[in-house]
């Protein structure tokens, strides 16, 4: 049995899949965000009570809104804020009495997908959530690409590419530090963002597509920005990894429009003769974190 724990900063889920990946039970609490060791005693107590209820023990992988330092073994880059500076895999090896295994949440999302998901059978997948923030993922022949600094894949703190000048000069400032940051830009509160700089009005970011449906015109324009920047950036990273297949989930995968306006709008920065790549629907949608999580112990094995 792999069992999946995906780590948010309202609530955490748990998963647990036999091995064949069919799901065997799923439960939920939400998460004491300014507590650290009661999130450390939450994730211990859904494990052990999933096990005890099924009669079995499981691998244990978790997703995070982070990544472990691999300076310091401490968690980094964490906007559920507590973890940070933390050694959240040994705090919770310790309370399980095994090794657990931490990821990336979007990491988890896109290995979830090139699994059993929209890529399932893709040498290499680029998973892009795209909601509140931008986070991404990258999977090569079913492994997670972490990278030396474990942040191979971060498309949403890179900057927006073939910048207008316009968008040089509201580049929106970025929590990370930096100024016109991708997840600024692509993000559906950038898309927001982007309406209400044009409007002054603080409009969601479905009703605006809708509104750009209907045929406002000022939401039409906001829409076409926002399809003109994504396709930038997902150009950028085609001309970098040249994935088999972009997978995407988040709020703004539920734009129908986009999967068909994208890949044109690519095309002029793409460097080559042509842009097929496939920009498809994330499969297992909210569910895609957890299952990553769990898929990260490959095999039955816990040794694998």
């Amino acid at each position: 049995m792999r069992i999946g724990i995906d780590l948010g900063g309202t609530k955490i889920e748990i998963l647990a899949l036999d091995d064949q990946g069919r799901e065997l039970m799923r439960r939920r609490v939400s998460t004491p965000r300014h507590d650290y060791g009661a999130i450390v005693a939450a994730i211990a107590g859904l494990v052990t009570g999933v096990e005890a209820e099924l009669g079995l023990a499981g691998t244990v992988g978790v997703g995070i809104p982070g990544s472990l330092s691999p300076a310091t073994g401490l968690i980094k880059n964490a906007n559920t804020t507590v973890l940070i500076g933390h050694p959240l895999d040994k705090d919770l090896a310790a309370a399980l009495g095994r090794e657990v295994r931490l990821e990336n949440d979007a990491n988890c999302f896109a290995l979830s997908e090139a699994v059993d998901g929209a890529a399932a059978g893709a040498g290499v997948v680029f998973g892009l959530i795209i909601g509140t923030g931008a986070g991404s993922g990258i999977v090569i022949d079913g492994k997670v690409l972490r990278g030396r600094h474990l942040i191979g894949g971060e498309f949403g703190h890179n900057p927006l590419p073939w910048p207008t000048v316009d968008e040089v000069v509201e580049a929106p400032s970025c929590y990370c530090g930096q100024k016109g940051c991708l997840e600024t830009w692509v993000s559906g509160t950038g898309f927001a963002d982007d309406y209400r700089r044009a409007t002054g009005s603080p409009v969601p970011a479905p009703e605006i597509v809708a509104m750009a449906a209907a045929g406002d015109a000022v939401a039409r324009a906001s829409y076409e920005r926002y399809v003109s920047r994504l396709a930038r950036g997902l150009a950028q990273v085609v001309n970098l990894i040249d994935p088999d297949v972009v997978v995407v989930g988040g709020g703004m995968s539920n734009v129908p429009s986009l999967y068909a306006d994208l890949p044109p709008a690519m095309v002029p920065y793409v460097f080559s003769d042509a842009c097929t790549t496939p920009i498809v629907k994330a499969v297992h949608g909210d569910s895609s974190g957890v299952r990553g999580a769990a898929w990260l112990w490959p095999a039955a094995n816990p040794a694998a």
